[in-house]
């Protein structure tokens, strides 16, 4: 992928009109960077306004082979009083595009699987994104960064129709410890959305 590709492609899905749910598997302001911090698996939760009411989320992710790993997820979405709905989901992670001389950021793709139910509105989402970052490691010290950009692309089935919807991720990790990462993301395009997240590593 040349630079060119890669800014046309983030204009694209910074530009695009968003649906009322963000894109990613829970359809709340949480993406992924382009690494895994752990080496077998993770513990972690996270808050996140998603622009209209709160949400809290938990995952379990593990590691299959050197490249690729899995999560699952589940959390509560709370819109107004009374108005609570259940996220169930699941998640691949895979690293396809290494840092080069001709393009200086790493890139996994990333698929997805998450339903949102209760309510009075369920919905399920099929996100399929990439994500772009570097890890940048801080001199004389354990810390690691991982400043990252996630594009997706979902199909978004309602209870009465189906969209295609956009959005872009802008995340940063912070591993303060081989066992501790955390983790600040938030949505740019038609819609609003941050999170905050820690993880266990293991």
């Amino acid at each position: 992928m040349t630079i060119g590709k890669f800014a046309v492609l983030v204009a694209f899905c910074a530009a695009a009109p968003v649906a009322e749910a963000t894109a990613q598997t829970l359809g709340t302001p949480v993406f992924q960077a382009p690494y895994r911090a752990f080496q077998r698996l993770e513990l972690g939760g996270t808050f996140s306004d998603p622009g209209r009411g709160i949400a809290v989320e938990g995952h379990y992710r593990f590691a299959s082979g050197p490249k690729y790993d899995f999560g699952l997820l589940a959390g509560l979405r709370d819109n107004d009083p009374g108005d609570s709905q259940l996220l169930l989901g699941g998640d691949f992670r895979t690293m396809i595009l290494p840092h080069s001389e001709d393009f200086p950021l790493d890139g996994a793709l990333t698929l997805g699987v998450g339903a949102t139910l209760g309510g009075g509105s369920s919905r399920v989402l099929i996100p399929v994104g990439l994500s772009l970052g570097r890890r940048i490691a801080l001199e004389d010290s354990q810390v690691e960064l991982t400043p990252y950009l996630h594009p997706v692309a979902a199909l978004l089935f309602g209870d009465s129709n189906t969209d295609l919807i956009f959005g872009l991720g802008l995340g940063l990790n912070a591993r303060l410890s081989r066992q501790f990462e955390i983790r600040v993301a938030g949505a740019l395009g038609d819609y609003d959305g941050v999170s905050v997240g820690v993880s266990i590593l293991r």
